[in-house]
């Protein structure tokens, strides 16, 4: 009788335990930020929250400033699943401080990406074109398109943040007396395109790239390394401004990708703040995901779909026991 009375207990307690969880979730706003890889995170955030931990969870449009300054004047959204804190860092910080925003973790665990990169069937054939002496001895690989007899570098397109960096980095290596030529590809769209044309006709490239990207996951590409390791205060102070007057060769630090929420929320739904905590990918996890998007015109809710279908190695790891058995259960029913 004391046993039937002991597991009638642990049962009501469970089912109360649940019931207070999904109890102190209640509504949750999440912002869908308006690039791929973020609404995808977002997506993901949505269902897991929802059909895991008993979350209302809505989905609301979003966008790097006018999220973070909403969250930290309104409260509003709940999560920003995807900030990439070094283009709000003051704001960010300011809200931190004011006890209006948490940080739950790192939603790409290894940063954003940038660098000078050429494809990797090139590094295989030849390993010195890894790094930058190598590329600056072997000029004559990467013709220019127009010029037979200078080499070609592709810059970051003009207006972007990016063309600055590549800019000053391309002054600092004195890629221009190397014999290289700073070719503009005009927009995103043609500075993919060009990776992607030289990649079917196995060509030389050598440009200005980053991730997480769907080309990054195409298409594999080796990172050039300079051979000074990160100055990143120089890169903060000099390389990233548009006045840098005396540009020295840096490679790009790691941007911080980070998963925000109110404070409100943390303290309120203290498992699902955990929850985000612990949800990160992986730039290479990133591009591949970003590259099947692509490549089947996916939105981010079709892209959760797949990736928690197809990757129970990664989000299993996110979440306890009970709540991936309801998550999986969720996933069946779709």
């Amino acid at each position: 009788m004391k046993s039937i009375i002991l597991i009638a207990g642990l049962l009501l307690s469970s089912a109360t335990h649940q019931a207070f969880a999904e109890e102190q979730c209640g509504k949750v706003t999440i912002a869908d930020m308006n690039w791929s890889s973020a609404s995808l995170i977002a997506n993901v955030d949505r269902f897991i929250l929802e059909h895991g931990y008993g979350c209302e969870a809505e989905l609301i449009p979003g966008d790097t400033m006018p999220t973070s300054t909403s969250m930290v004047e309104k409260g509003e959204p709940d999560i920003a699943p995807e900030i990439w804190s070094n283009n709000v860092k003051e704001l960010i910080q300011r809200g931190v401080s004011d006890k209006r925003l948490t940080i739950a973790g790192n939603s790409l665990s290894d940063g954003g990406e940038e660098g000078f990169w050429v494809p990797q069937y090139m590094v295989d054939k030849d390993p010195s074109l890894k790094t930058i002496e190598g590329i600056i001895a072997k000029v004559k690989s990467f013709k220019h398109p127009e010029d037979p007899e200078r080499g070609a570098f592709y810059g970051c397109p003009a207006g972007w943040g990016c063309q600055i960096s590549a800019e000053n980095l391309y002054r600092a290596l004195k890629l221009d007396a190397a014999g290289f030529d700073l070719i503009d590809p005009g927009s995103g769209a043609g500075l993919s395109g060009s990776i992607a044309r030289a990649y079917e006709r196995k060509k030389p490239w050598f440009g200005y790239y980053w991730a997480p990207t769907a080309i990054l996951g195409k298409y594999k590409m080796a990172k050039v390394d300079f051979g000074t390791g990160i100055d990143a205060e120089h890169f903060r102070d000099c390389i990233s401004q548009v006045e840098c007057a005396e540009p020295k060769v840096t490679m790009y630090p790691s941007a911080l990708v980070q998963t925000v929420t109110t404070t409100a929320f943390a303290e309120k739904s203290p498992q699902g703040f955990e929850y985000l905590g612990k949800r990160s990918l992986t730039n290479a996890q990133m591009n591949g995901l970003l590259a099947w998007m692509e490549d089947n015109q996916a939105d981010g809710n079709i892209a959760a779909e797949y990736f928690l279908m197809n990757h129970e190695d990664i989000w299993l790891k996110w979440v306890p026991a009970d709540v991936a058995a309801k998550v999986k259960s969720a996933i069946e029913a779709l």
